[in-house]
């Protein structure tokens, strides 16, 4: 029950997703406002790498295909000042090998990848643990009164 409660709310995190595709960007937006969580997002690298270094999100949806400055290059400049200890998962339609998600793993920042299409239970599954929040659908222990 201890555990119920150190859970964060999900209203009190926002989640920055960056995609150019603008259904997939919708409908990562709708399946992370779905779970409480306040929701921006950005639809190429450089207004991706400015809403971050703006906001502070509390984590990324970063899609690696993006114009304006690709996934790779925002992992890379994200990993410097204030920006450095924001998560990443990292969300791409491209195929990627073992090896080289294997690579993306690595970087300090990134935290999950997923390939799309994106599963819902696994997206929503995953930044409730990465922020350490409770899922809309679990409910607090009741207060005696």
């Amino acid at each position: 029950m201890a555990e119920e409660t150190a859970l964060g709310r999900p209203q009190d995190k926002l989640v920055l997703v960056v995609d150019d595709d603008e259904s997939v960007r919708e409908l990562l937006e709708f399946l992370v406002r779905k779970e409480g969580f306040k929701v921006q997002t950005a639809s190429d690298g450089e207004e991706g790498i400015n809403k971050i270094q703006k906001l502070l999100p509390d984590i990324v949806l970063l899609d690696l295909m993006l114009p304006r400055y690709g996934g790779f290059e925002i992992l890379r400049q994200l990993q410097q000042g204030d920006t450095s200890k924001i998560p990443i998962i990292i969300v791409t339609g491209r195929y990627t090998d073992r090896t080289t998600a294997e690579m993306i793993r690595q970087e300090s920042n990134v935290v999950d990848f997923l390939e799309k299409p994106v599963k819902a239970n696994i997206l929503t599954m995953s930044l409730h643990k990465i922020l350490k929040t409770a899922a809309p659908t679990m409910k607090p222990a009741a207060d005696p009164e």
